[in-house]
């Protein structure tokens, strides 16, 4: 699983990591941040990175853990 360290995660990725903490899909990411939904995958790709998760399930988890 991911490490619980504290990464950097930039304001747009942030964003996108607590609308994706709600559950929603990149497309409604996208259409509520006013991007492209291939811009949030690109986010997605790089919190993925960052976190260590290899999935975005992982990820959610990992972003629920940190509070």
């Amino acid at each position: 699983m991911a490490e619980t360290f504290p990464v950097a995660i930039t304001p747009a990725e942030q964003r996108v990591l607590d609308l994706l903490r709600r559950g929603d899909s990149n497309r409604h990411i996208a259409a509520q941040l006013v991007l492209s939904p291939r811009t949030v995958e690109s986010h997605v790709s790089h919190l993925l990175a960052k976190t260590g998760c290899r999935s975005r399930t992982q990820l959610l988890l990992w972003a629920l853990a940190q509070g």
